[in-house]
């Protein structure tokens, strides 16, 4: 960890080093340490001379009279998906990587390099890529460069994130063994559910991802689960490491005025909007929210579904939808940044939320930041988040979500409650407050010790 380099104030105390006896075992300058106004205000406490730009650590006062120190860290996130790419992963990483570096901490990104991409971000450095032979939107990083290998032990970093258990993930790993650092990583996803991307039979894909991601997480010394259901299936599966569970935050503060028109989605005044947003991919189950709508529209002529989203599913939900005569009823509004959603979500009446191969259900929490109350299929993706009846519906089945969706479109009462709700339990999820337990378990296994990646 590096010195501390944050635009706090420096405060030279007027007391006297004797008069705080238990700043001298911190090897503070007598005449610099943290001022006694009160708890809670960050000062700059030097070491070494004062006259040298810069600062070795952020003192806390702890309320006790003795201070909390904080330092800052070099986090190394090696990932096989980020920008340009729109997902719930690169989103993870984006949210994080912006709430580190507001606290002062230095973010190196380790990514895949994408065709056509002019990089504008500080600190990613991209790997060699190919497209993916069977998606080939997608594409798939080589896990080597002799630039990046050069530059690594420069970097001085302090601890390795991997978001994969394979590719740059495991790469990530190798280099957190050869430079004896701590290594993270966050199982996102249900890996299984993705092995229809493999050329390879279905049965022996799906045990061999799962095989993989268990034993990364045994090698490395935390692993984080964005739900509690996901922490109990890793240890069910055989996950020996700690698990942490720490999901992705949202925005919860942020001013939220502008919104959408029915106009604006080239629908008629008076709509009623279901909204799903996520890519269009087999994994996502939109087979069975389209099946649902056929059945919400039929009853609700006013009712329309916008889907925010591309993939490789499009075309084949877009013959779905002629074939059940919902042309014009099904927006296919296409892949939107995640900062112009907020407009999509304030104008729609409901979330419908049906994939059951995620961890985590980011969508679900940004809506509920927004007030927009959520009809979901029951999975662990969405059961920290939706408490069932209180603040949106957990459906058991096609039929339970269809009754759901009805309920809630004839009771705008029930809709005003659960909004409000929705808007209380997302404050759980706080992008700060979950950065901050990030960094908390980044701290604790730096100051444990290095050269602990297991072999």
């Amino acid at each position: 960890m590096e010195e501390d380099e944050a635009p706090v104030r420096v405060v030279p105390s007027r007391l006297h080093s004797h008069q705080h006896p238990q700043l001298l075992s911190h090897g503070l300058r007598p005449d610099l340490y943290p001022d006694p106004n009160g708890p809670g205000t960050l000062h700059i406490a030097y070491r070494g001379d004062p006259e040298v730009t810069g600062t070795d650590t952020i003192w806390q006062e702890s309320g006790r009279g003795y201070p909390k120190k904080r330092t800052l860290m070099r986090i190394g996130i090696f990932t096989c998906n980020y920008k340009p790419l729109l997902n719930g992963l690169s989103s993870s990483i984006e949210i994080f990587s912006r709430e580190f570096r507001r606290r002062g901490h230095q973010v190196f990104i380790f990514a895949p390099r994408y065709p056509g991409h002019r990089e504008q971000e500080e600190g990613v450095f991209r790997f060699p890529s190919l497209r993916a032979p069977t998606h080939h939107q997608y594409t798939l990083p080589i896990p080597f460069s002799f630039r990046v290998a050069a530059l690594l032990p420069s970097l001085g970093l302090d601890v390795i994130h991997a978001q994969h258990p394979f590719l740059l993930g495991a790469y990530g790993g190798k280099v957190a063994r050869r430079l004896s650092l701590p290594l993270v990583f966050t199982h996102h996803t249900l890996y299984e559910e993705y092995s229809h991307y493999l050329p390879v039979a279905p049965p022996l894909a799906r045990w061999w991802v799962i095989r993989m991601s268990v034993s990364f997480a045994n090698q490395a010394d935390l692993v984080i689960a964005p739900t509690h259901g996901l922490k109990d299936l890793l240890r069910a599966r055989g996950v020996r490491t700690r698990i942490e569970v720490v999901p992705t935050g949202v925005e919860v503060e942020e001013e939220r005025t502008a919104f959408l028109t029915p106009a604006e989605l080239g629908l008629p005044s008076g709509a009623r909007i279901l909204l799903s947003v996520g890519r269009l991919a087999r994994e996502k189950n939109l087979v069975v929210l389209l099946q649902a709508f056929g059945r919400i529209a039929a009853e609700f002529p006013t009712c329309y579904l916008v889907l925010v989203g591309d993939g490789d599913e499009r075309g084949h939900l877009e013959e779905m939808a002629s074939r059940m005569g919902l042309r014009g009823r099904v927006i296919f509004a296409g892949a939107k940044p995640r900062e112009e959603l907020g407009p999509y979500y304030r104008a729609a009446d409901l979330l419908l939320f049906t994939s059951l191969s995620e961890a985590q259900g980011l969508v679900v929490a940004e809506s509920m930041s927004h007030g927009l109350p959520v009809v979901a299929l029951r999975s662990f993706a969405v059961e920290d988040l939706i408490e069932d009846g209180v603040n949106g519906y957990l459906a058991a089945d096609l039929d339970g979500l269809v009754t759901q969706v009805r309920e809630l479109l004839l009771d705008p009462e029930k809709r005003r409650r659960f909004s409000q709700e929705a808007k209380l339990k997302v404050r759980e999820f706080a992008a700060p407050a979950l950065a901050e337990r990030l960094l908390d378990l980044y701290r604790e296994l730096v100051e444990a010790g290095r050269g602990r990646w297991k072999s």
